[in-house]
Parts: structure tokens; C-alpha cells; sequence
């Protein structure tokens, strides 16, 4: 059984979908009040981070062996009038992380699985096919492009000693927007708002240097190609092997419609 910690966005359903079409047994978990729908007719364990022990009670009383962790999730508020005793040494550790970055905080919650037991699993493990090889899936890749994508790519690896972000806006070698806590679609709603700067460049998206590539790996889709068109951006680079396509055929569809160029860019290159 696997422990599909859903959060927001499309990728949980593509991930249920699958699941669902192989065959393999697996239980949805959410934020208690953040009940995803549509995931199928399937276990559904709500949880809250002040009662982690009945969390891992109710995982254990379903088998569950592996979990994958899927879409957006909302940094909760601890009550600490609630803890129970059994929870308390967990709630310490969570909420220790949780004025860290995503990536700090995803380290804390898979180390508390496997101190159980519990393998994790990346969603592109479970969808290879979310990955594409690397190449130019739409558009062209011109020299200012080359550039650009060079100087995003110092720009995130600068960023990930911090934990800040998993993507950056270039244009003809000026930062115009870095991604933090608040997720890629504000950044460029920001941008769009305001634009500044001069026009056109890149959205890259990346991994961030020495994550944990099980969690929180970043991702595009079709609603990434329309935030980038707002924002009047002409371009959108992923790092090859490190960034998941959403509905894939849509999102290049998408971007070819758009004028976007959408290159998967091997690291380096």
C-alpha cells in the first residue's frame, strides 16, 4: 500500500490516475480540511501535524509501506493546546523545520517515515513519462537564449545553500523575479502586474542544487505556459531530468500556440 500525500494542483490526479490504472493499492493522505476530491474511491486519512502518532498509527493499521508526496501543501498552523503526548517529540521536530525552507521541511517529514518503516518514493518514479528527454519541445534556442538560461541556472544554484525557490526569471542577463515561498504562478503574476525590466526573456525551472529529489520536484503545465504568456515571457527552460511536464502534449501545445519556446535543457548546456 502507498501513502499518496496529496496537496494542490493537477499532479496528485495524474498520480491517482495511474495508480489507479496499474493496479497498485494506495490510500490518499491530506491536511485535515484540505480534502482533496476526485482522487478516486479510495482510503482517505486526514491528519494534523499535532497529531502526528495517530497519523502513523492509522498508516501502519493499512499497510501503508511507501509514500509519494504530491502537489502544493499549506504550512500549517500548530495549535499547541492540541499535541497529544504520543505527538509531542514529532511536533517539536516539524515545527523546528518549519521556519526553514520546503526543502528543509520535506527533510524532516521523510525522515519521519522512515524512521517507521515507510519508504518515499518520487512522483516520477511512479510516471516516468513525466520527465521528458531532454531537447527543444517547441521554438527555437538562439544564442541570447543560450545566455540567459546560463545565467538563470548561477542564479538558482546561488539560491539553493538557502533554500529559496526552484525557479527565476531572466531577461538579456538581468534578474527580473526569483521564486520563493509564495510558488512560481505569483511570481509571475507579479510580474505581469509590473512588468519591468527589458522584454521578452525565460522562466527556468530547476531543482534545487543538493535537494532531495524524491520531494518537491518542480514542475510546469499548461497553466505555467499561460502565466508565462501574461507576464509577455518568450521563453520557458527546465532542467532535463529534474522538472516534471504536466500534460505534457497540452503544455507544449500550449507553448507553441504562445510563440513560447520550451526547452528541456541538460544541466550545463
Amino acid at each position: 500500500m502507498l501513502g499518496l500525500f496529496a496537496g494542490t494542483g493537477r499532479l496528485p490526479h495524474l498520480l491517482a490516475q495511474r495508480l489507479a490504472a496499474t493496479g497498485r493499492p494506495f490510500a490518499v493522505v491530506h491536511l485535515e480540511g484540505h480534502r482533496p476530491e476526485g482522487l478516486g474511491d479510495v482510503p482517505h486519512v486526514a491528519f494534523r501535524v499535532e497529531r502526528l502518532s495517530r497519523l502513523f498509527d492509522r498508516l501502519g493499521e493499512l499497510g501503508v509501506r511507501e509514500a509519494c508526496f504530491a502537489g502544493a501543501a499549506q504550512r500549517p498552523e500548530l495549535a499547541l493546546t492540541a499535541i497529544n503526548v504520543a505527538s509531542a517529540p514529532l511536533v517539536a521536530r516539524v515545527g523546528a523545520a518549519l521556519s526553514k525552507g520546503d526543502d528543509g521541511l520535506l527533510r524532516v517529514a521523510v525522515a519521519l517515515l522512515e524512521e517507521r518503516g515507510i519508504a518515499v518514493v518520487g512522483a516520477h518514479v511512479i510516471a516516468p513519462d513525466l520527465l521528458p528527454p531532454a531537447g527543444v519541445l517547441t521554438g527555437r534556442v538562439g544564442r541570447g537564449l543560450r545566455s540567459d538560461a546560463a545565467r538563470a541556472e548561477s542564479v538558482l544554484d546561488a539560491l539553493a545553500p538557502v533554500d529559496v525557490g526552484q525557479g527565476c526569471v531572466v531577461s538579456r542577463g538581468r534578474v527580473l523575479a526569483i521564486e520563493a515561498l509564495p510558488g512560481t504562478d505569483w511570481m509571475l503574476g507579479s510580474l505581469a502586474a509590473d512588468r519591468r525590466g527589458p522584454p521578452g526573456g525565460l522562466l527556468m525551472k530547476a531543482p534545487k542544487a543538493g535537494q532531495d529529489r524524491r520531494v518537491d520536484l518542480p514542475a510546469i503545465g499548461p497553466s505555467t505556459v499561460a502565466a508565462c504568456r501574461r507576464a509577455d515571457l518568450a521563453a520557458i527552460v527546465i532542467e532535463a531530468g529534474g522538472v516534471m511536464v504536466l500534460d505534457r502534449d497540452e503544455t507544449v501545445a500550449a507553448a507553441r500556440d504562445a510563440g513560447l519556446t520550451l526547452w528541456v535543457r541538460r544541466r550545463g548546456g
